[in-house]
């Protein structure tokens, strides 16, 4: 009797000669195009095709012969015909192995690409459930008047939300505070990559650029190294802008708001919609702020290549909006954010929507809004505060 100790040292030597066949098989396939590139460009029979059409005569006089036998005989047959089919269709069942195999690598990346995000903020927080009149896919949205600062909408306006690249428009104030020259050449360095997210740039190491240039692309395209570039310029440094942008927000009553990053990729960069509004209404006093983040395109030199940036905002795009500033922003905690100011039945409006759930649900949030209050929408309240019934 056969002992378990040499019944798995025969597995292994079974195993290692079928991966050897496989090797040799695989390495067949790799010629296979050219064989049979060569069997259609000439019809005349090659000697091995010669061969195998006397093995496949000799497997049918077998199988005639066969059928003539004895039941007892035909297994031996049904044997010798499937080990002979084996071997004149190596290569046809190597190849669907080799193809199965991409398939599973193609299968592999499809999974990865199509990985969900992790739950915003938001989400976490169940503010998407709030019920809201226009049903928007924004879990916080405000709508006040400019000018009168009376709230038209008000979903979730006093939570406290992260707010990613809606940061920039409070960078670009506090540049523009410094009176620093806008000439002034700034060089991207290792220092402004994103070791928050691991986002990439379009931006090199190494790319010099006017600091009026970094503002437009940071403010236009949020560009998250022309940010970092700019903040790292100010005197003192990045800590020192930073501490700028914390204190510009105290200054305009911004109290439910902190800035710890001026492109905005930290989830600690936070604020409310109500603060929000006042951050751009204060923006909108600076006529470079509105040019910049309005602009629906724009190329700059970086001193190795000429780069072109389109905006953000597809209602920018869409040139059927009358907007005087605007700002988008993204990261997984804060979901698809955008504020902006804008004229709808020549009534200036300020729109701030937070925690969007879709790439384009913002903006299509906006147009509901638009369409509600073209048709004279009256005043909605459904603020998550219950202790502050909303304004």
């Amino acid at each position: 009797m056969t002992s378990p100790e040499f019944s798995l040292g025969k597995v292994f030597r079974v195993a290692s000669v079928t991966l050897a066949l496989s090797v040799c098989a695989a390495l067949g396939v790799a010629a296979a195009p050219s064989v049979a590139f060569a069997a259609t460009a000439d019809a005349t029979p090659t000697k091995p095709a010669a061969k195998k059409s006397k093995r496949l005569k000799a497997v049918k006089r077998e199988e005639k012969s066969a059928e003539a036998a004895p039941a007892s005989a035909k297994p031996t047959r049904v044997a010798t015909t499937a080990s002979l089919r084996t071997t004149t269709s190596v290569r046809t069942v190597e190849h669907r192995r080799v193809r199965y195999r991409m398939s599973a690598r193609q299968g592999s990346l499809s999974k990865v690409a199509f990985e969900p995000r992790a739950p915003s903020v938001g989400t976490a927080f169940g503010l998407h459930d709030t019920p809201d009149e226009l049903a928007l896919r924004s879990s916080v949205a405000y709508v006040v008047d400019q000018n009168t600062h009376e709230a038209l909408f008000d979903k979730n306006s006093q939570a406290v939300m992260p707010i990613a690249s809606i940061s920039k428009l409070m960078t670009a104030m506090v540049v523009l505070d410094s009176k620093a020259a806008l000439n002034e050449q700034i060089e991207v360095t290792d220092e402004d990559r994103d070791t928050i997210k691991n986002t990439g740039s379009r931006l090199s190491v190494g790319s010099v650029l006017s600091r009026e240039d970094m503002l437009h692309i940071a403010l236009m395209a949020s560009e998250n190294r022309a940010a970092a570039s700019l903040s790292r310029y100010f005197p003192g440094g990045r800590p020192a802008f930073i501490n700028a942008m914390n204190q510009k927000a105290q200054e305009l009553g911004m109290s439910e708001t902190h800035f710890l990053s001026p492109s905005g990729l930290t989830s600690e960069n936070v604020s409310t919609a109500r603060d929000l509004v006042k951050m751009v209404n204060a923006a909108y006093q600076y006529p470079m702020i509105r040019e910049f983040s309005t602009d629906e395109s724009y190329d700059v030199f970086t001193g190795r290549k000429t780069i072109h940036y389109g905006t953000t905002n597809a209602l920018v795009r869409g040139h059927k909006w009358d907007i005087g500033l605007q700002k988008t922003g993204f990261i997984n905690e804060a979901g698809e954010c955008m504020v902006m100011q804008t004229n709808i039945q020549n009534r200036p409006l300020v729109i701030v929507l937070l925690d969007s759930a879709g790439k384009y649900s913002r903006f299509g949030d906006a147009q509901r809004i638009r369409s509600w209050l073209d048709a004279g929408g009256v005043q909605r309240v459904t603020s998550i505060d219950n202790n502050h019934g909303g304004t």
